[in-house]
């Protein structure tokens, strides 16, 4: 009976599952279809504030520490980076958080009748989906009024025309020009990435504006090469705002040193000396000077012994010079080149040795050809808006490398001979006329020159003239 029963029952059963599976065929696409469950949407709103104590806007502010509720948990982004604390503290206060609630604590003591501006942008964010909060200031006053000016600008780098977000922008009440070295400012913003600045809440009065890339938080200008900026004159600010005010920013090069290029690590087994020319597969560019690079600078050279000739038939050269520069790394080969002409450089075993003693095993001849007019691409390019009394110079780079200037003197500049490629164009605008950019000069309140990108490339093809209008807008103002 136990096994009939068990025959029958593994009938129904069968029965059971073609009937299931009968209903999945012939009941529509969408049952076959298998959805996961949905998490929701995410969640894009940073965290807000449902409580402070003391509440912000407060007067008469004397309390020491500060509490903050969050409709969320939260927690800290890089807080003593982030945080901007008006009038600035000789110590920031000390910001800890746990869930909902972040605490502020102050560590100086607040001066009289002063407003106190906390701007926590980009400080508290969610714990899940890390949304940042914006524009999220708390403003007290410790006297029975709130200062209310403003003042507004943009900052841009001069070289290259660019924001950068980096920047700090200060405001010192002490008009003196050795403040900015010496003394925190009173009050700092940070700019945005169109290169945008803005204070609110200030106190009357008069003040000196500078622009800093700060990295140790100091805000300090204790540098030439930190990029720095600086307004010309003091700013008075009132109930009335002032205009917008442009700082342009830039930082001094450091002078290359002597002894820039590093010697290599001693070759006990390497007895020739060694060098490098910037040719390029044998062929000289007409644009260039030939050069030999050594990687140990050298002791003796005999420019003397070089012999230069063309051709197979080796024809003397007499028309070059040879130099070597203060490093002695490098030789160069100045020369008015000829198109399509075969070159020989002869080297003697002693035309030169390096400082570990070591010159040619054997006499050498490097062996190059010239290139011709027709691997070059030439230019006539016409420029509207010209205003030649800015000095004007167009400038061409390569991955940020500057290939060569031209100054333009008049509003069509042809070249006759260019390396193909596509170059960066920048117009330089050459103040005191000397060929190149030049920095400010705080100690001397001479601004920076400007370097303005045009909104095109140019591109340059073998044996192809072009012919481009590129139309200028007007010098920058300061």
């Amino acid at each position: 009976m136990f096994a009939e029963h068990m025959r029958s029952k593994g009938i129904i059963g069968l029965l059971l599952t073609v009937f299931v599976v009968f209903l999945l065929i012939y009941s529509g696409s969408g049952c076959a279809s298998i959805v996961p469950p949905s998490g929701g949407p995410r969640d894009s709103l940073p965290p807000k504030i449902v409580g402070v104590d003391p509440p912000s806007e407060t007067k008469h502010f004397h309390s020491q520490k500060i509490t903050f509720q969050f409709d969320e948990y939260v927690e800290l982004n890089d807080v003593y980076k982030n945080l901007i604390v008006s009038p600035l503290p000789k110590t920031l206060p000390q910001i800890d958080r746990k869930l909902r609630t972040v605490t502020v604590k102050f560590k100086d003591s607040l001066k009289a009748n002063t407003t106190y501006v906390l701007n926590f942008t980009n400080v508290i964010k969610d714990v899940n989906e890390g949304n940042k909060a914006k524009d999220m200031l708390y403003v007290v006053t410790t006297g029975d009024y709130f200062d209310s000016c403003q003042l507004s600008g943009n900052v841009k780098i001069a070289k290259t025309y660019k924001p950068d977000s980096t920047l700090t922008i200060m405001l010192h009440s002490n008009l003196a020009d050795s403040a900015v070295t010496r003394q925190r400012p009173e009050y700092i913003a940070k700019v945005d990435s169109m290169g945008n600045f803005l204070f609110r809440f200030l106190k009357p009065g008069t003040y000196r504006l500078y622009a800093l890339k700060d990295e140790g938080g100091s805000y300090l200008y204790t540098s030439p090469q930190q990029v720095f900026a600086f307004a010309d004159s003091a700013i008075t600010i009132g109930p009335t705002p002032p205009a917008p005010v442009r700082l342009y920013a830039y930082a001094e090069e450091e002078e290359a040193k002597k002894n820039a290029l590093e010697e290599p690590e001693l070759d006990k087994k390497e007895k020739r000396i060694k060098f490098q020319t910037n040719l390029q597969g044998n062929k000289q560019d007409l644009l260039d000077a030939f050069t030999m690079t050594f990687p140990n600078p050298l002791k003796n050279y005999f420019p003397e012994k070089m012999e230069l000739s063309t051709d197979s038939t080796f024809t003397p050269e007499t028309t070059h010079k040879f130099t070597l520069d203060s490093t002695r790394h490098i030789i160069t080969m100045n020369i008015q080149w000829k198109e399509g002409v075969r070159y020989n450089l002869v080297l003697p075993k002693d035309f030169a040795s390096d400082s570990l003693n070591r010159g040619l095993l054997k006499p050498d001849t490097i062996r190059f050809t010239t290139k011709e007019q027709k691997d070059y691409g030439q230019a006539e390019i016409t420029f509207n808006n010209l205003d030649t009394s800015y000095h004007p110079v167009l400038l061409l780079s390569q991955g940020g490398t500057l290939k060569n200037s031209f100054p333009l003197k008049t509003n069509i500049l042809k070249i006759d001979l260019y390396n193909p490629g596509d170059y960066e164009a920048q117009i330089l605008y050459d103040r005191n006329n000397n060929g190149k950019w030049d920095p400010g000069d705080f100690k001397k309140h001479i601004q920076p020159e400007f370097i303005i990108p045009l909104d095109r490339k140019l591109t340059f093809k073998a044996n192809w003239p072009l012919q481009p209008e590129i139309n200028l807008k007007p010098p920058p103002t300061r």
